[in-house]
């Protein structure tokens, strides 16, 4: 066989036995799903003026876009206070199981119909952050995102225990009821004309395979029907996995290159001006502070551009890679506090979170286990934080199979 026919069976083999990054993606979908839920949670008393019949872009307003751009939501079905009230409260329920990880799959459809229909709902609202949490809600939906730090890796690891232990494992009630219920639901949106034939393809779609799941797992004997599902969701996951990476890498490029043709940027005083605007100085001393020395100023101009226009290539070297990941974090954190735009730098914190080293994001689960186990000495947390050995889901740390570097 040759060298090029091996390396090929040997990447075929990889992109389809396993969901690669399975520590990447549980990170991104932590933190995606706690900056939605941070940010519903913080804008609740001002809901009314933001998405609900109160906005400045009216209901009848909304209709007619939405009418043009075909764009999803489901707040555009009914202009009752009570519709938009449990639209509202369904986007917190499902950020919040999307964070714990409790019955992912579903969660991650849900998550994305609140992240859509509010975000839809008031396009003018919100700013690059939302943007990316809209994206990345959509690439969720096609990752296997909980297979580890989630309550869905607890709930197998103690079924694989039992059985191990000759228990007998009673048979799942809540994933078959609530997949009836959302049928239900879904069943009476279509009758009903809501959806459109686009978005009635993709809902549906949707639920079978999460019916085909469901069948294989239960009512069908073999191993080779849940193998050669395994293989079709590994596939997907992967090809989502490298679009999220992709789109991370789009955001920072078309970033560095729109700045470097900008004349502020070009002499190096951009970043002044942001931080003497009222609506981005909640700290004005701060602001004052660092403007007060133009080397500084000048410093993080030019550092901006080079560490945004640089960062696809980086990728290409991890070591540089990861230096370059700690700038882009400490940027996003420094923008949270001097800006005050702390959703927009957790989202794309989020983002970059999809190229950090396997060890790292190990040791930081590590870390959190051990504070875990701290505030909970009588008894498990509700998710695990922790690698554990017994996952068949989680890679051996000996084995490469991660995206980023170990490094």
């Amino acid at each position: 066989m040759s060298s090029f026919s091996l390396s090929l069976t040997r990447g075929i083999t990889r992109v389809t036995g396993a969901a690669l990054g399975p520590y990447q993606s549980a990170v991104i979908r932590i933190g995606f799903s706690v900056t939605w839920l941070l940010f519903l949670l913080r804008e609740f008393p001002h809901r009314q003026e933001l998405y609900g019949p109160d906005a400045p872009w009216s209901w009848d307003i909304a209709q007619q876009l939405i009418a043009n751009n075909h764009a999803f939501t489901v707040l555009m079905w009914s202009d009752s206070q009570v519709w938009f009230e449990i639209v509202y409260v369904l986007a917190v329920l499902a950020s919040l199981a999307l964070l714990l990880g409790w019955r992912t799959r579903t969660a991650s459809v849900l998550f994305m119909v609140g992240v859509l229909s509010l975000q839809n709902r008031s396009v003018f609202l919100g700013d690059g952050g939302d943007n990316v949490i809209h994206l990345m809600a959509i690439y969720l939906v096609f990752t296997r995102c909980g297979q580890v730090w989630s309550l869905d890796a607890r709930r197998a690891r103690l079924g694989r225990e039992a059985r191990a232990r000759g228990e007998r494992v009673r048979p799942d009630r809540v994933g078959p009821a609530l997949w009836g219920a959302l049928g239900l639901a879904l069943a009476a949106a279509t009758l009903a004309g809501r959806l459109s034939a686009g978005w009635g393809v993709v809902f549906w779609g949707l639920w079978a395979v999460q019916a085909l799941w469901w069948v294989v797992d239960n009512r069908v004997r073999g191993a080779e029907p849940r193998v050669l599902l395994d293989i079709v969701a590994n596939l997907v996951h992967n090809a989502a996995l490298f679009v999220i990476m992709a789109e991370a890498c789009l955001i920072y490029a078309t970033a560095g290159w729109y700045k470097i043709q900008g004349s502020r940027w070009q002499d190096g005083t951009a970043v002044y001006y942001p931080l003497h605007l009222d609506y981005f100085s909640p700290w004005p001393a701060l602001s004052d502070l660092l403007t007060g020395y133009g080397t500084i100023v000048m410093l993080v101009t030019y550092g901006t551009v080079i560490a945004q226009v640089a960062f696809p290539f980086t990728l290409f070297n991890r070591r540089v890679k990861n230096v370059l990941l700690v700038v882009m974090i400490t940027e996003h954190a420094v923008i949270a506090v001097v800006l005050g735009l702390p959703f927009f730098s957790l989202a794309m914190i989020a983002a970059d979170a999809v190229f950090l080293p396997t060890s790292f994001l190990l040791l930081l689960g590590g870390w959190v286990a051990r504070a875990r186990g701290g505030l909970f000495s009588r008894g498990e947390g509700p998710v695990v934080p922790g690698p554990r050995a017994d996952e068949p889901s989680a890679p051996d740390p000996a084995e490469p199979t991660h995206v980023g570097s170990k490094a």
